[in-house]
């Protein structure tokens, strides 16, 4: 009993220093940072200012905000679009079948996302696959222009964060008893009606789950932009590291990263009200 104590002792005690050092210290720094004032020789100037939140709703930057939240948006869409109906026939299907498609879907997880972006890069490249393939099949007659735009960084989020909206929506539609649908078949719903009426509120928790799971990394992966938009479509990830490392604004740099904690927070309650709100609902 003594040794089991001890062992939940050190793993509560490592697991609180752990985040106390590389969670919350920085997390603080950046809140304190965001308070002050730029210097050109030492970052920052221990000189207590709010300037850095004002210059936030300034128009250039509001429009790299709204820029980089539809992006994400439109990434978050287009994977629900593609792994809703993915996820619910790897739910149904057999189960040595179910395994293997959701070993592919886990399979990019054994790579690094930025070795994948650069994998994409050379597939839209002007002398890439996806131009080679059409040139031959006689679509197009010169190379496209895929690489460098808006299309580009969209596919590239799509495709890195897909599994992550597919795993949240295969966990909730596996857990729905078949008999339900059963039911509703011999109460002379139609399979359209019982979709609507059963499958989507009862997968409403992963349905949220996978959207919050694509939207809120969409927002921070700059890789992304840089590499498949050549920096042209900034993600908050771009402009916060512009900040850092390039202009050397580390309060404005800080303001932006605190901004979007606090709206990744508000996003996180929000889903947390919904799930209680689906819960009961599901209960009456």
């Amino acid at each position: 009993m003594k040794k089991q104590n001890l062992f939940k002792t050190l793993t509560i005690g490592l697991t609180g220093a752990w985040l106390g050092v590389f969670v919350f210290l920085p997390t603080m720094m950046i809140l304190i940072a965001s308070f002050l004032e730029r210097d050109e020789t030492d970052f920052v100037r221990m000189s207590f200012s709010a300037t850095s939140y004002a210059r936030l709703i300034d128009p250039v930057y509001l429009n790299v905000f709204s820029h980089s939240l539809f992006m994400a948006l439109v990434a978050t869409v287009i994977c629900l679009f593609l792994g809703y109906p993915f996820a619910y026939l790897m739910a149904r299907t057999r189960p040595g079948l179910r395994h293997f498609l959701l070993l592919l879907v886990i399979i990019p997880f054994w790579t690094n996302s930025l070795i994948r972006t650069y994998a994409i890069r050379t597939l839209l490249a002007a002398n890439g696959i996806v131009n080679q393939v059409l040139i031959h099949l006689k679509v197009i007659d010169a190379p496209l222009q895929i690489l460098f735009t808006g299309g580009a960084v969209t596919a590239g989020l799509v495709y890195i964060l897909f599994p992550f909206m597919v795993l949240p929506l295969f966990a909730v539609i596996e857990k729905i008893d078949v008999s339900l649908f059963e039911a509703a078949s011999d109460l002379g719903a139609g399979r359209l009606q019982a979709f609507v009426r059963i499958t989507v509120p009862l997968t409403m928790p992963g349905i949220i789950a996978g959207s919050l799971m694509v939207f809120l990394p969409a927002l921070g992966m700059f890789y992304v932009s840089d590499l498949l938009g050549g920096a042209k479509d900034l993600l908050v990830g771009n402009f916060i590291r512009n900040q850092f490392l390039d202009a050397r604004d580390w309060p404005f740099g800080a303001a932006a990263s605190v901004a979007m904690m606090i709206l990744m927070a508000l996003m996180m309650v929000a889903y947390f009200i919904s799930i209680r709100k689906i819960g009961k609902e599901q209960i009456g």
